[in-house]
């Protein structure tokens, strides 16, 4: 009864929702991933937590496996959905300095496999990715 007037009851809901976009973004695969960054997935709301638990799947080692979500070895559609679900993350309006950071991490972590890809399929997403990221930088500058 005194945790509800005290406000303690506030901060399991949020945790609570907050473990329930994890679970959720944890069994999503990458299409699943775009719709819910374009908000086209019904039931769940887009928020930056759920922008940083896309970014901590494509860029963190799986719990299970220890390995990244897009291999050397996986077929070129997955990785270039991949980069493009990140550019597309990149623009959105939820975007702050811990996703933005994510993202170079992102950057850094596959830029091997991005420099492999644009040579083999005449790309160029490894500029591609620090245009977005300087604008995005610009416009986190301006809104301050």
């Amino acid at each position: 009864m005194f945790g509800s007037i005290l406000g303690k009851g506030k901060d399991k809901k949020s945790k609570n929702s907050t473990s329930s976009v994890h679970n959720k973004i944890s069994k999503m695969n990458i299409s699943e991933m775009r719709s819910y960054v374009n908000s086209r997935v019904a039931n769940l709301n887009l928020t930056k937590e759920g922008l940083a638990e896309v970014m901590k799947k494509l860029t963190l080692p799986s719990e299970k496996t220890s390995k990244l979500y897009i291999a050397a070895d996986d077929m070129d559609t997955k990785k270039k959905k991949g980069f493009d679900l990140v550019l597309l993350i990149v623009q959105n309006e939820y975007v702050d300095l811990d996703i933005l950071e994510q993202i170079r991490n992102f950057t850094v972590v596959y830029e091997e496999l991005i420099n492999e890809y644009d040579t083999k399929h005449k790309e160029i997403y490894s500029s591609r990715f620090a245009d977005a990221i300087s604008l995005a930088e610009y416009n986190l500058n301006r809104k301050k």
